[in-house]
C-alpha cells in the first residue's frame, strides 16, 4: 500500500487520542442493554447483522426470556424462531443455549467477569468477551476488533496485521489500557460515519493528516504494504531462465545438437554464410 510519509504510528496515538475524543465524545456501544447479560446475548446476535436489526429483536426476546436460566430452558426452536430475522438463527440459538447453560450450571446464573471465563462459553470469541468485559463492566482487558476496527486500524496504518488477536496486540502497545474501551467505540462510529469503507470521507475526516492512507482508493489497505525488495525471487527467476533455455533449444532444432550430421552441415553452411 503506498502511504504519505508520516511519523511513526507511535508518536501519532497521543494525538490520534484527542481527535477521537473531540469527534466522538458521545462514543458507546451500539447495542441496547440494561446489563451485562443481555450486552452478551446481543453481541452474540450481533454476528453477520447489523446492531439495528439486533436492537429490534432484543426487546422482546429478553421480555421472553428474561434470565440464563430461561434461555437454558427454552424449548426446541422457540430461541430460533424469536432471533430469525438476526440471520444464522440456528447457530447463534445453540451458542445463546449453551452459553446460558453454562453461566447456570457452572457461574450461579452470573456472567462471569474473566476474559479466561467468558472464553469457555459456548459462541464468545475474543470480541465478544472484550465487548462484555468492557462496556458492560467497565474491564479494559483488551481491545475490541470488529470490521470497522480492522479497517480503520490498517488505513491509519497502526497496524500491518490481518488477523483479529494480532491486530489487537498492536492496538494495545500503541494505546493506554484506559483508553481501549472509549477507543474501540470511537472507531466505530468513526468507521461508521466517516472512514466509511467503499467512500471514506477524507475532506471531513479530524484524522486525515494523520492517516498514510489519505488520498489513496478506498480498497487500498486490503493490499497491505509494497514488498521491501523490487528484485525477483531466485525461484522465479530459476524457473524463467529454464523456459528460456527450452525456448533457445527447441528453435534451433536437430541442426543445432552437436556432432550430428545435420548440425555440422548447418555449421558449415551457417559459417559461409557469414563470411
Amino acid at each position: 500500500m503506498s502511504a504519505r510519509t508520516l511519523k511513526p504510528a507511535a508518536e501519532r496515538a497521543p494525538a490520534l487520542v484527542a481527535r477521537l475524543h473531540a469527534s466522538h465524545p458521545d462514543a458507546h456501544c451500539a447495542l441496547l442493554h440494561r446489563n451485562a447479560f443481555e450486552l452478551l446475548i446481543a453481541t452474540i446476535l450481533s454476528a453477520q447483522c447489523t446492531d439495528v436489526r439486533v436492537n429490534l429483536v432484543t426487546p422482546a426476546l429478553f421480555a421472553r426470556f428474561p434470565s440464563p436460566k430461561d434461555f437454558a430452558d427454552a424449548k426446541p426452536g422457540e430461541i430460533e424462531s424469536a432471533i430469525r430475522s438476526t440471520g444464522f438463527y440456528n447457530s447463534k440459538a445453540r451458542s445463546i443455549r449453551g452459553a446460558c447453560r453454562v453461566i447456570v450450571e457452572k457461574h450461579g446464573g452470573e456472567v462471569p467477569r474473566t476474559m479466561e471465563a467468558l472464553l469457555e462459553l459456548p459462541g464468545v470469541a475474543r470480541k465478544t468477551a472484550n465487548v462484555v468485559l468492557g462496556t458492560g463492566f467497565g474491564i479494559a482487558s483488551g481491545f475490541v476488533v470488529d470490521t470497522h476496527v480492522h479497517r480503520l486500524a490498517r488505513r491509519l496504518g497502526l497496524t500491518r496485521e490481518s488477523a483479529p488477536e494480532k491486530i489487537e496486540l498492536d492496538l494495545q502497545r500503541l494505546f493506554p489500557r484506559d483508553e481501549w474501551v472509549f477507543l474501540g467505540h470511537a472507531l466505530i462510529f468513526h468507521g461508521r460515519r466517516v472512514c466509511i469503507a467503499r467512500a471514506p470521507a477524507c475532506d471531513r475526516c479530524a484524522l486525515a493528516d494523520l492517516c498514510p492512507s489519505k488520498g489513496l482508493p478506498a480498497d487500498a489497505w486490503k493490499r497491505g504494504p509494497k514488498p521491501r525488495s523490487s528484485k525477483r525471487s531466485p525461484t522465479r527467476a530459476a524457473a524463467r531462465g529454464a523456459s528460456a533455455r527450452l525456448s533457445r533449444g527447441r528453435t534451433a532444432g536437430p541442426r543445432g545438437r552437436a556432432g550430428s550430421r545435420g548440425g555440422s552441415r548447418g555449421s558449415g553452411s551457417s559459417r559461409s554464410r557469414r563470411a
